[in-house]
This record gives structure tokens, C-alpha cells and sequence, in this order.
């Protein structure tokens, strides 16, 4: 599949990875787009940013898997997937009857009635989805929020005329999502999906960088510090396998220079630091030795955001078996 495609996330994510494709593209494995027969697989999909991307940019991915313990979501991908079209003419029903409300407080009303509706957790797939897709373009900011009985509680946003359907996207992701399994399980769940040439990408809900900027409640299950000891566990399991992964994590020492969370427990693997156009910066961890083409391709780029003065320290300072 040609790069320039136009696939890309169907919804609105938190902590998608977007911005950052090129500089995690510059993480691969430097012989990536040479290996035979890959298998590829996402234990956190999320959004889909890097999927959508690495499906277009390496024809040499022959069998991808997708994971993630949010029902609702994985739902989403199967029915994008397996009825684009069915999709296409439910979700344009919704928008002309959203649009067609013109006071805030009807649109509002309407709003909470399809959130309590989706709240019910009987409906059917292309229902579910529908909805799904509604309350992420009309909900606030776009979040992704369930209480603890996983109930969605985000609350109305303001947006005029929000796009709730597109169906260019929707039928260029089902044709990207066709040789695709989706798997709605833990993310240990994926590694009897591993063989061969195999890479595993985590980007697993993040770690708050402070009490107040925690936001990773997509699942009613709590990803806090004994969910990321567990994660780097299975990371040393398919390391020991000899298949290869890539996880990105926010980099809390980036924001506390005391706090060496990921630093101390990824210590024997490489590691370096990717940033945000904002300059914020995130932790990728490898059991692989740091491609060559990353100087050549993206130094342009950390140097736009103003970091050139520790690029070398913050990207190849004690970072076991890498070489700057």
C-alpha cells in the first residue's frame, strides 16, 4: 500500500500518536523495511496513529494484530472493518439530526440521550459503533473517559457543526483493516499471535507526570505503577522469545529529574527521548540497537523545538548498548 493513502484514526484519541510518527518511525529497527513476512502487533491500539501509518508505510507487514480492553473501541474497528458502508449511512443519520438541532440546549438534550442509551451496553455492533463515533465528535475535547463501572461520563462539548461522519476514512481504514485480527483481551493476551519477524509497539496508557495530570481511564481497569511493572515483565518475555518491541511511555524525568521510574526499570534496554511539537518529551524504550537513521532523518527536527543544546545528553546518555 502506497504511503501517500489517506487512511488515518477514524476518532479523536487521547494521547495519539500523530505528531510523533516520524520520530518513532526513526525508532525502528534500522533493517525494518528489509524483513520478510512481518508480523506486527499493538497490544494498546488506541486511536490507531501508528497502525494506519506502519500498514501504508511497510508492504512487507504481512499479518497485523490489534488489541485492546476496551470493548467498545475494539468494536469500533471491527465494524469499520466488516460494514463501512452500513457504518457510512448510520452515522450520517445521526449528523443530520444533530445538525439539524439548532439550540445549544437541544443539542445538549440529545446528546445526554444517546449517552444514556450507549451507557445501557446492549446494543448492537453497528449501533454501539454509531454511537460510539457521535459522543466522540460531540462529547468534550473528544475524550475517552469511563467511570468505574464503565460507564462513559464525558460531558457535552460546544463544537457548531461537528463532522461526525467521514466516509473517506472510514472506507480507506476498512480496506487498510481487512487482513487485520482485533482481539478485545489483556495485552499479554497477543504474544501466542508472535512468529517469525515479529514487532510488538506499546503505547500503553501513560504514566502521570503529576496528580492532576493523570488522564487514563479509557477501561474501568486502573493502569497505574503495578500495571507498568507487569507490562515491562511481558516485555522481557518476548525479548527472551527474540522478537522485538518498541514502547513509548511519557518520560517522567523529563519532568522530575528524580523520578527515574522507567529509567530504573527498562535499565537494560536502549532508550532515548522523542518530543512533542510543544517540546514535552516521551521515553521510547527498544531491545534493539538505535537505527542509524535517526541523525540523518530527524535531528532537523528536535532542533526546530529548541532542544539542540542537549540534544546529545537527553537522546545518548547512559543508554546500555547504544552508540551516538
Amino acid at each position: 500500500m502506497k504511503a501517500n493513502s489517506k487512511a488515518k484514526p477514524f476518532i479523536k484519541w487521547v494521547g495519539g500518536k500523530g505528531q510523533l510518527i516520524e520520530q518513532l518511525d526513526a525508532q525502528l529497527p534500522e533493517d525494518f523495511e528489509n524483513w520478510d513476512d512481518v508480523t506486527y502487533i499493538e497490544p494498546f491500539v488506541g486511536g490507531g496513529a501508528m497502525l494506519f501509518y506502519m500498514l501504508q508505510q511497510y508492504p512487507n507487514i504481512r499479518h497485523a494484530v490489534i488489541n485492546d480492553v476496551n470493548p467498545d473501541l475494539t468494536t469500533c474497528y471491527r465494524t469499520v472493518r466488516d460494514m463501512p458502508e452500513q457504518l457510512i449511512t448510520s452515522l450520517m443519520e445521526i449528523q443530520s439530526a444533530y445538525n439539524a438541532l439548532e439550540a445549544e440546549e437541544g443539542r445538549k438534550d440529545f446528546f445526554l440521550a444517546v449517552r444514556d442509551r450507549y451507557n445501557e451496553k446492549n446494543l448492537d455492533p453497528l449501533e454501539n459503533t454509531t454511537k460510539f463515533f457521535f459522543l466522540n465528535r460531540t462529547c468534550f475535547n473528544g475524550l475517552y473517559r469511563v467511570n468505574k463501572k464503565g460507564l462513559f461520563n464525558v460531558p457535552f462539548g460546544k463544537y457548531t457543526n461537528p463532522q461526525i461522519c467521514d466516509p473517506a476514512t472510514i472506507r480507506k481504514d476498512s480496506e487498510l483493516l481487512q487482513h487485520v485480527e482485533i482481539l478485545t483481551a489483556d495485552f499479554e493476551a497477543t504474544f501466542d499471535y508472535a512468529q517469525g519477524n515479529t514487532l510488538f509497539y506499546f503505547d500503553p496508557p501513560y504514566r502521570p507526570l503529576s496528580d492532576t495530570s493523570s488522564f487514563n481511564d479509557y477501561a474501568k481497569e486502573a493502569f497505574n505503577d503495578d500495571a507498568q511493572i507487569r507490562l515491562k515483565k511481558y516485555c522481557d518475555r518476548i525479548n527472551e522469545a527474540g522478537f522485538r518491541f518498541m514502547l513509548s511511555n511519557s518520560d517522567c524525568k523529563g519532568k522530575n529529574e528524580e523520578d527515574n521510574f522507567f529509567d530504573v526499570l527498562y535499565g537494560e534496554y536502549n532508550r532515548a527521548r522523542i518530543y512533542e511539537q510543544n517540546g514535552t518529551p516521551n521515553i521510547v524504550i527498544r531491545n534493539y540497537s538505535k537505527s542509524s537513521k535517526l541523525w540523518h532523518r530527524h535531528s532537523f527536527k528536535l532542533r526546530s523545538y529548541g532542544i539542540r543544546s542537549h540534544l546529545h545528553g537527553s537522546l545518548c546518555n547512559n543508554y546500555p548498548q547504544e552508540k551516538c
